[in-house]
């Protein structure tokens, strides 16, 4: 494989990267913004790892630059500790008490889930897990 090729499928998956994080960060503000949905602390936690990841996977997508991958993935395996943590409290696997999301219905309820079940720590699991997964690829795609 060229060098060039390389370089650009390290691009690609930073891209896609950068575009998990996007949908992740709106679909947080739209809960909490329109829905009126209060976030947890752990909500805020897993936000505070993920709204960042915008701006730092965005700017090296368009300048690309593979090193974004580098200074995102501690935020992304900050961010998927805490999910991790939300989504075994919610599965009970964890005898923790959950923080209530504000008023209204919790983040952690089972009326807040989307895509036929899937309850919101799961999900930014799943996003986390995802963004890892694809900053991996950039960086083991930047070595050869």
């Amino acid at each position: 494989m060229s060098q060039s090729s390389s370089e650009m499928q390290a691009w690609w998956f930073l891209l896609l990267a950068w575009l998990v994080a996007l949908v992740a960060t709106f679909s947080a503000i739209f809960i909490g913004e329109v829905m009126g949905q209060m976030p947890c602390t752990l909500c805020w936690y897993q936000r505070i790892c993920m709204f960042p990841l915008v701006f730092i996977l965005g700017h090296g997508s368009f300048k690309s630059d593979p090193k974004a991958a580098v200074y995102a993935l501690p935020l992304v395996l900050l961010g998927a500790a805490f999910a991790l943590y939300h989504s075994l409290m919610y599965a009970g696997i964890v005898m923790a008490e959950i923080v209530p999301c504000g008023s209204g219905t919790s983040c952690s309820g089972s009326s807040m889930t989307i895509l036929g079940g899937l309850p919101l720590p799961y999900l930014a699991l799943v996003s986390f897990v995802g963004i890892t997964c694809l900053l991996l690829r950039v960086l083991r795609k930047n070595k050869s």
